[in-house]
């Protein structure tokens, strides 16, 4: 429990410190564009880069237990909004993501990098590398769909393939695979510039993650925003369980696969659906509430993984 803590409670420190920073004013706006540009442009796609072209076992099993339980959730959580909450298409896109796509790069790659150390990151990074490249682009579709029903598919699947091959973390994981199966060694001086940005990228992203989440309300929406957090903490980690224990998946793979899964709501989520004044109100109270009681889940998570499989 004691070692659990050392691992969350830092973390959390950081996105709290970052939230009293910004509310408090102790940070402009400026300066704060300033660390997420350097957070996303260059110290992540760094820690990514080394850490995709270091040796590591393949994560081929992880993902797809991952992805197998992440797109039963979203379909489900689609499902619901749809039949249940009588939301419309763009709407119940966005409840879907927010129930699927998780914060694996503020929260994921530090908590992970913790709990497992590199080892564990080279499992995450087979889920990292495909996050993006499969939620962003379907949920994209779906919100184009309810957007426009007359814009051409192939005109909607450009400007996602562009939007997605752009994103700095995406460049950085593919850039890494080629490295890495290639056998190209990596220069010692590269790696120490790698080692040594890619060292800030946890706890700037999480001190920006804080200072972002001061822009959200989750008063008005509180009541379906529970209901999105619950499918993202709860539902989302046991269908991966489930499916890790059909596959035999081994104890390191299943505890990175499993705690992926329970991360809170990522702000892409809120960021798409506000593109497409779909429910955006939604997704920022499903973002800020997912952060907050993810402290406990994740926590709890964790002991049970601990408990189960071992340290």
């Amino acid at each position: 429990m004691s070692v659990l803590l050392q691992i969350i409670l830092p973390i959390f420190a950081l996105i709290g410190l970052g939230y009293a920073s910004a509310k408090m004013k102790w940070i402009s706006e400026e300066g704060l564009r300033g660390l997420n540009d350097f957070v996303f442009r260059l110290a992540l796609p760094c820690l990514i880069f080394n850490g995709a072209t270091t040796p590591h076992p393949g994560g081929g099993a992880t993902a797809f237990a991952f992805f197998t339980g992440c797109l039963t959730a979203y379909a489900l959580a689609i499902l619901l909004a749809r039949t249940v909450l009588r939301l419309k298409l763009g709407e119940a896109g966005t409840f879907g993501l927010n129930a699927s796509f998780g914060n694996s790069g503020m929260i994921g790659i530090p908590l992970v990098l913790a709990a497992y150390g590199q080892q564990g990151l080279g499992q995450l990074l087979a889920i990292i590398g495909l996050h993006s490249l499969i939620l962003l682009p379907i949920g994209t579709v779906v919100g184009e769909m309810a957007h426009s029903s007359k814009a051409p598919v192939l005109k909607i699947l450009k400007a996602t393939i562009i939007s997605v091959a752009q994103n700095p973390i995406v460049i950085a994981v593919a850039a890494g695979f080629v490295v890495y199966q290639a056998g190209v060694p990596v220069p010692e001086v590269a790696r120490n510039f790698l080692q040594l940005t890619g060292m800030a990228a946890s706890p700037v992203a999480l001190f920006c993650l804080g200072a972002t989440l001061v822009a959200f309300d989750a008063r008005r929406d509180w009541p379906s925003a529970l209901v999105c957090s619950a499918l993202k903490l709860l539902f989302m980690p046991f269908l991966v369980a489930v499916i890790g224990w059909l596959i035999s998946l081994p104890p390191l793979p299943m505890k990175v696969a499993v705690l992926t899964a329970a991360l809170p709501t990522g702000a892409n989520a809120f960021f798409l659906s506000r593109r497409y004044s779909a429910g955006a109100e939604r997704s920022g109270a499903t973002v800020l509430l997912s952060t907050l009681l993810s402290l406990g889940t994740v926590a709890g998570l964790m002991m049970g993984l601990e408990s189960w499989y071992g340290p």
